[in-house]
């Protein structure tokens, strides 16, 4: 498709209030901050956005105000579930919000076989205009799409615009790009991976610690496409504090993003149960990678403003 959704998307966190509810006010407000700070644009409603624990009328909401926040950046809904019939109502509503994209996940749980997948993903892609992004992430579904899958996919619809690849396989990204023959553009959904999938021939990263972190991720993929592999490697090692902060097992992913935004006064650190919120420990260390990430960054020559001023 003609059509380019940058090189770095947050999935974007949602805020709860004291209650429980989703703080949609806390919510359009961070999603402006992050276009203003170096996203190109959003993902709403994916696991980092707890979407396993959001109702379908809150998810629609989402996707409207995500749109009215970021008039100047992408907004990808993540609109599919693991059942098909409810997934093509999802994509309906949110195309009708006007959201520019979908992300699909494989469906989770139920684990159908690569022809139950192309059966799933087909019903997606045949059901809207919009591009849509795959979302490869195995250690979460349960089950991984094959390369002959994507192929076949892309060959049927013009609309499979690209493949967020959590399956930590750069070697395999690798393969399914020449397979592909470049017409698939390739996001690393896991951070830590940002610079081995560019290296491949990736684009950039659905991240979650752009959160905290863009403008260093912005200048890591910028150095690597100018060509100062150094630099970017460089700006990587500045990440990996960060990459091992968001994925820490005591305490999974959104948690430790809910303690930096908490901190950094962007939200509050309210997860929706069965998460659980962080704990002053971890807020804690949260503030200290938050003092360590401006330092570092500073001295790579990456400005970050007073927004990082803890």
């Amino acid at each position: 498709m003609d059509v380019s959704f940058g090189s770095l998307i947050t999935a974007v966190a949602t805020p709860f209030d004291d209650s429980g509810e989703v703080d949609f006010g806390a919510f359009e407000e961070l999603v402006a901050w992050l276009i203003d700070h170096g996203s190109d644009g959003v993902v709403v409603s994916g696991s980092t956005g707890e979407s396993a624990t959001l109702s379908d009328k809150e998810k629609i909401e989402l996707f409207r105000v995500a749109k009215r926040a970021a008039p100047k950046g992408y907004v990808l809904a993540g609109a599919t579930t693991n059942a098909t019939k409810h997934s093509l109502e999802l994509v309906k509503e949110a195309e009708g919000v006007g959201v520019d994209g979908i992300l699909a996940v494989t469906p989770y749980y139920n684990r159908p076989c690569q022809d139950g997948l192309i059966a799933h993903f087909s019903a997606i892609l045949a059901s809207t205009k919009l591009p849509v992004i795959l979302y490869d992430i195995p250690i979460r579904t349960g089950r991984k799409i094959d390369h002959k899958t994507v192929v076949e996919l892309k060959d049927r619809h013009s609309n499979l615009y690209g493949l967020k690849d959590a399956s930590q396989t750069p070697g395999q990204a690798a393969a399914l790009l020449r397979e592909c023959s470049g017409g698939i553009s390739l996001f690393s959904g896991d951070d830590s991976l940002t610079l081995p999938l560019l290296a491949v021939g990736g684009v950039g990263v659905i991240s979650v610690a752009s959160h905290w972190a863009s403008p260093v991720f912005e200048a890591m993929i910028d150095s690597f496409k100018a060509g100062d592999v150094k630099r970017a490697a460089q700006l990587n090692q500045a990440l990996v504090p960060s990459y091992s902060f968001q994925s820490q097992e005591k305490a999974p992913n959104p948690t430790p993003l809910k303690a930096v935004l908490e901190v950094m006064g962007l939200c509050k650190g309210i997860c929706r149960s069965p998460m659980l919120d962080p704990q002053d420990d971890l807020k804690k260390e949260a503030r200290s990678l938050i003092e360590a990430l401006v330092n570092e960054a500073q001295y790579l020559g990456v400005k970050l403003d007073e927004s990082w001023d803890l």
